[in-house]
C-alpha cells in the first residue's frame, strides 16, 4: 500500500512539473510535450512528415485492391433531429485478379434515401457510396499515391462529393473551387501558425504508445482573426514506427453567407497484410449550399474480413 502510494505520488510530481517546449521551426512554432523533449525524438522529422503524410489517402485506395465486407448505417435528418431516411445494409467486396466487384448481403432502406430509379436524394449517402459501394466490375486500380494529384471536376453534385472526399482524405490541405475558404483550409502555411496552435506529443492510443498531433485554434482569437478559422480541431495519431496515421478525428465549421457547414469526422485504422486501411469511419455532417436543400446526416462504416485477391 505505502509502496503504490509513493508511486502515485511520484508520478503526479512528475507530471505536475512537466513543462512543454516551444520550438520555431522554419519561423513556425510548435509545443512539443514534456514526453517528447525527454525522449529525444527527432521532432524535426517527423513535424515534416505530418506536413507530408500520404499514409490516409493510400489506406483508403488500398480499399480498391482487397476484398472486405462491411456494415453501413447512414441517417438523414430534418431540422428538428428527426430521422427522415436511412439506409442499414451489409455488403461484401469480392477482388478477384485485378477487378472488383460488391455484393449486397442484407439491406433495409427507409423513406425517400433514393429515388425511382435508384439514385440517392442526397449527397450525403451518394458520398458515401462513391467511397465505399461498387456497381458493376471495376478493374486495373491500385494504391499508388506518390505523385497524384486529387482534382475537382465536374459539377453540382459530382463536385460536391469531390470536394468532400478532399476533406477527408487531406485535411488541412488547400481544396480548390471553395468560394472564400479554400485557401483557408491549408494548416501549415504562415498564416495558419497566427490562427492555430500545433502540439505534438506521444501517448497511449489503444493499448499502443504513439505520436499524437493535436492542431487547435488559439483562444482568444478576434472577430476578424476568427472568420479566417476554419478548423476547430484535428487530432491524428501516428504509429511511432512508421510515422502512419492510425487515427485521426477533426471537425471544421465555416459560415459564408452562400452557404455554411458543420462536419466531424473519427476514422480509426488497422493493418492487413502489412498495409494500412481503414477500420470505423464515422461521419456527422451539417451542411447549406445556396440553391441546393440543407443536409443533415450521419453515416458510419465498419470494416472487417479483409482478403487477399483472389
Amino acid at each position: 500500500m505505502r509502496i503504490c502510494l509513493i508511486g502515485f505520488l511520484f508520478a503526479f510530481f512528475v507530471n505536475a512539473n512537466a513543462q512543454d517546449t516551444t520550438i520555431n521551426e522554419q519561423g513556425q512554432a510548435f509545443t512539443l510535450t514534456e514526453a517528447i523533449v525527454r525522449n529525444n525524438f527527432d521532432y524535426k522529422a517527423i513535424l515534416q512528415h505530418i506536413k507530408e503524410d500520404t499514409s490516409f489517402y493510400k489506406a483508403f485506395r488500398t480499399l480498391h485492391t482487397i476484398g472486405y465486407s462491411s456494415y453501413n448505417h447512414i441517417e438523414m435528418m430534418d431540422k428538428n433531429n428527426i430521422m427522415q431516411a436511412s439506409l442499414n445494409s451489409k455488403t461484401k467486396q469480392l477482388k478477384i485478379g485485378t477487378c472488383r466487384t460488391m455484393e449486397v448481403m442484407e439491406e433495409k432502406v427507409t423513406g425517400n434515401l433514393r429515388k425511382a430509379n435508384g439514385d440517392y436524394n442526397y449527397v450525403t449517402p451518394s458520398l458515401y457510396a462513391s467511397l465505399f459501394f461498387t456497381k458493376g466490375s471495376i478493374c486495373g486500380e491500385n494504391n499508388i499515391v506518390k505523385g497524384r494529384l486529387r482534382n475537382i471536376e465536374g459539377s453540382g453534385i459530382e463536385k460536391a462529393k469531390e470536394q468532400l472526399k478532399m476533406l477527408f482524405f487531406n485535411p488541412g490541405k488547400k481544396i480548390p473551387g471553395i468560394p472564400f475558404i479554400g485557401n483557408k483550409l491549408d494548416l501549415y502555411d504562415e498564416s495558419a501558425h497566427e490562427l492555430y496552435d500545433y502540439k505534438l506529443d506521444f501517448v497511449d492510443y489503444h493499448g499502443k504508445l504513439v505520436y499524437v498531433f493535436d492542431v487547435q485554434p488559439k483562444k482568444g482569437l478576434g472577430f476578424f482573426a476568427n472568420d479566417r478559422v476554419v478548423v476547430d480541431q484535428m487530432i491524428t495519431w501516428f504509429d511511432p514506427k512508421t510515422l502512419e496515421v492510425i487515427g485521426r478525428n477533426y471537425s471544421l465549421s465555416y459560415k459564408a453567407g452562400v452557404y455554411d457547414f458543420n462536419v466531424q469526422m473519427e476514422v480509426e485504422m488497422t493493418y492487413f497484410n502489412g498495409q494500412l486501411v481503414p477500420k470505423i469511419l464515422r461521419y456527422k455532417g451539417n451542411w447549406d449550399v445556396i440553391f441546393k436543400k440543407r443536409e443533415r446526416g450521419l453515416f458510419t462504416a465498419t470494416l472487417f474480413d479483409y482478403k487477399l485477391a483472389e
